[in-house]
């Protein structure tokens, strides 16, 4: 059965699908009579607005459009939740999709979504994203862009971000100051800024302590929890026992973590750990593991709040800025 449109509405109460129209969007120059009679005739014959076809009268519609890496780790899921809050309040609702770390699969999402006619986009960047042509289509066309986390930094775009750098260089202080001195990094994709970051903060923070900076204590790998197991292994293997880790994320200091007990290794005795993000599962796992705080669900709503103010307000042009929230080092057992 097909839906009922504004125009069958029309013909039955013998007026024009243009005052139909107005009436459902309480235009002032149609009398409440007509209005009433309206949307009663529109309640019983269950009618539904287009909101396709809506969007493509007005050119936009009330929803945004969210492109997370993963939806399973907590801290985009946390992030989400903060984003559709500041949706709903504010008339809108999104549309959430994930690239599953996959740069050709972010393209595709980002096409579609804009296909859809999306109000504006959310935006935290795959771990393989090193071209942002998809992302300046938007700019070139006017639709309103926010980063947060990941950002696509070559490009003039608001981003919500951490400072990965600051908050990574407490985290490995935090272990000197513990009295660890060999000190290992689990890094993220070379090219990513926020594991270009948070290596800074770790070499940062080696320096301070007048520790050396060894490139054997520095593995590059993903931000999976297969990564953080990989870089692990390779360094029992080679036999380089490190007494600490900084990993990139929590993923990866899981990884290196289940490594470390399968190599029959006690943490912190043997090696400490400290991850980053604060994913539920640190606090769970024996023993907790230490973490760096990123307030997620904060900068969800951050992210929202400036999107929407964009819409709102038609801006039709980007700034780069980026907002900075603080981060906090949780400290457990595992240091």
């Amino acid at each position: 059965m097909r839906n009922t449109t504004i125009t069958d509405i029309a013909k039955k109460l013998k007026i024009s699908a243009s005052t139909v129209s107005r009436a459902l969007n309480d235009y002032p120059d149609i009398n409440e009579e007509t209005k009433n009679q309206v949307k009663m005739l529109a309640k019983k014959l269950n009618y539904w607005p287009n909101p396709i076809a809506r969007s493509l009268k007005s050119n936009r519609t009330n929803v945004i459009g969210v492109i997370v890496p993963e939806i399973k780790h907590d801290f985009f899921s946390s992030a989400i939740s903060g984003i559709e809050e500041v949706a709903y309040h504010s008339g809108y609702t999104i549309l959430v999709c994930q690239s599953n770390e996959s740069y050709d699969r972010e393209v595709i999402n980002t096409n579609a979504l804009m296909h859809q006619r999306v109000a504006g986009f959310i935006v935290s960047i795959s771990q393989s994203t090193t071209n942002g042509d998809h992302f300046k289509a938007l700019l070139d066309r006017k639709i309103p862009l926010v980063f947060f986390d990941r950002a696509f930094d070559q490009l003039p775009a608001i981003k919500v971000v951490i400072d990965d750098a600051k908050s990574s260089c407490r985290a490995v202080t935090h272990l000197i100051e513990r009295g660890y001195k060999k000190i290992a990094h689990f890094s993220g994709p070379i090219a990513m800024e926020i594991s270009k970051q948070r290596l800074k903060g770790y070499k940062n923070a080696l320096k301070k302590a007048n520790l050396p900076i060894l490139n054997e204590l520095i593995r590059y790998g993903g931000l999976q929890e297969s990564d953080g197991y990989a870089s692990m292994d390779a360094l029992i293997k080679e036999n380089v026992i490190p007494d600490a880790i900084f990993a990139v994320n929590d993923p990866v200091a899981i990884g290196a973590f289940q490594r470390i007990n399968e190599a029959g290794l006690k943490i912190p005795d043997d090696i400490a750990i400290v991850g980053f993000s604060n994913n539920k599962i640190t606090s769970l796992i024996e023993p907790p593991m230490t973490t760096v705080n990123q307030p997620s669900y904060e900068m969800g709503e951050k992210a929202a709040e400036i999107l929407i103010e964009m819409i709102e307000k038609k801006k039709t042009h980007n700034e780069n800025k980026a907002i900075v929230f603080e981060a906090e080092l949780v400290v457990r057992k595992s240091t």
